[in-house]
């Protein structure tokens, strides 16, 4: 419930200030991609300014997470190899577990483990 509400109080105005943003930057521009001739540009195209921005914005978050996700594979395929020990030492363990509970050695003929026994700190 909490985080709907502070969903709301961060969305509601920044949906605010992208329409106004888009209703007073409406105005139509030419975006050139022909470096030599400015006049008849061979790839050119028209769209309003606040959607060339908002394409922008898009385009830069897009291109920073890919970014931000390559540079973390490293960590990913550290994380995938540390699941394959962990899953090979629990089949380990299991193992040794059943051969430790073979016949007569149930819990009523196990001794009880030897506890470490601390003396309390000296004042």
């Amino acid at each position: 419930m909490l985080r709907k509400i502070v969903a709301a109080i961060v969305l509601i105005p920044l949906a605010v200030l992208i329409i106004a943003f888009a209703v007073a930057n409406r105005h139509w521009v030419t975006v050139s991609f022909d470096p030599f001739n400015a006049d008849q540009p061979a790839a050119a195209v028209q769209l309003p300014l606040f959607a060339l921005i908002i394409l922008v914005l898009i385009a830069g978050v897009l291109i920073g997470g890919l970014a931000s996700w390559l540079r973390q594979g490293k960590w990913r395929s550290a994380a995938r190899r540390f699941e394959r020990e962990v899953a090979q030492l629990r089949g380990k363990l299991a193992a040794l577990e059943g051969d430790a509970a073979g016949p007569g050695s149930g819990p009523e003929k196990a001794e009880p483990v030897q506890r470490l026994k601390l003396r309390p700190p000296a004042r």
